[in-house]
């Protein structure tokens, strides 16, 4: 459907889990305060605001987390949402940690796509920055989800003074695995420092230097706001998403839904609404209150400006970022 600035809503992340396997130090170094699982959407409740959700519009869904594979059955409710009518598109994000286990699963289940979080090539880095991860079995993982032929993208986050260093051997590893590797600029959700992000203008810079012939790619490689380039003749590429230095709230096509229920219209903001309280209701009511909240879609985030008191505070594990 429409908001009330003309935008398309088309585009569903739905955490699952407020849980995770990993302890980033820009998300949850220190863990964070679990919900209990009688807080958390049961698989049902899910569903059925995804049914809302279609009868609304929305035709995709990306199931997040946390870590969305920690949540037993996982790979159900992905089959189960590929069969809702109105829902064309199925894609998982995790950092590949346990993947593997779950592969040939997903690929039964009609996983469209798969998004891993990779932020460096180095093991001890990788280590230091997930709280104890082995980068191992996320380039495992990477090598396992795209030769079963699910679209699979790469997704780092730069700071500076960690992973810099690295952005041409990222890109270069994008290439000859043949996938996307997308650049995210650091969002100052939680405990993430805003003063240690990396504009997506300085990576593109860097790229040009390295590779001249770089270009802009009009194909379509997902459905999110990344801006796409290529080197000719070679597999893969690169996706720059610059939330903060070039904003692209006026095309953002997306809401979100967090573990415990809440419809989150921008990931910017704390406020929402809460569509537990409407899965006691009839179906009808559901509906109102989801198109509500696509109606209440702000123009564009405050991620670059004075905080008002009604910019989002809990981690990124906890909303589903």
């Amino acid at each position: 459907m429409k908001d009330r600035f003309n935008r398309t809503i088309d585009y569903m992340r739905i955490s699952i889990t407020d849980r995770c396997n990993l302890r980033c130090r820009y998300c949850m170094p220190d863990g964070c305060d679990k919900v209990s699982m009688d807080q958390i959407l049961t698989y049902e409740e899910i569903e059925r605001i995804c049914r809302a959700a279609a009868r609304l519009g929305i035709r995709k869904i990306k199931l997040t987390g946390g870590e969305p594979l920690v949540r037993l059955g996982c790979t159900d409710l992905v089959k189960q949402l590929k069969m809702t009518e109105g829902i064309d598109e199925v894609t998982l994000t995790t950092n590949g940690q346990i993947l593997g286990r779950y592969l040939d699963d997903l690929k039964a289940a009609g996983t469209d796509g798969i998004n891993i979080s990779l932020d460096t090539l180095d093991p001890g880095r990788y280590e230091y920055i997930t709280g104890g991860g082995c980068l191992e079995k996320t380039l495992q993982a990477i090598d396992l989800s795209a030769k079963a032929g699910i679209p699979t993208k790469a997704n780092c986050v730069l700071q500076k003074g960690f992973n810099e260093d690295e952005i041409l051997s990222l890109a270069q590893y994008a290439f000859d695995k043949g996938i996307q590797m997308r650049f995210i600029e650091l969002m100052p959700i939680g405990i993430a420092d805003p003063s240690r992000g990396i504009s997506n203008e300085q990576v593109l810079q860097i790229l040009n230097e390295k590779w001249p012939g770089l270009t802009e790619d009009d194909m379509r490689h997902g459905n999110g706001p990344a801006v796409y380039y290529r080197r000719p003749g070679i597999p893969g590429g690169i996706g720059l998403i610059s939330a903060i230095h070039h904003r692209f709230c006026s095309g953002c096509n997306r809401i979100r839904l967090t573990s415990q229920g809440q419809i989150k219209p921008c990931l910017c903001y704390e406020n929402g609404i809460d569509l537990k309280p409407y899965l006691k209701q009839s179906d009808e009511e559901l509906e109102a209150a989801l198109k509500q909240a696509i109606l209440e879609k702000p123009m564009e985030h405050c991620f670059t400006e004075a905080r008002f008191g009604s910019e989002e505070h809990r981690l990124m594990s906890q909303i589903g970022g």
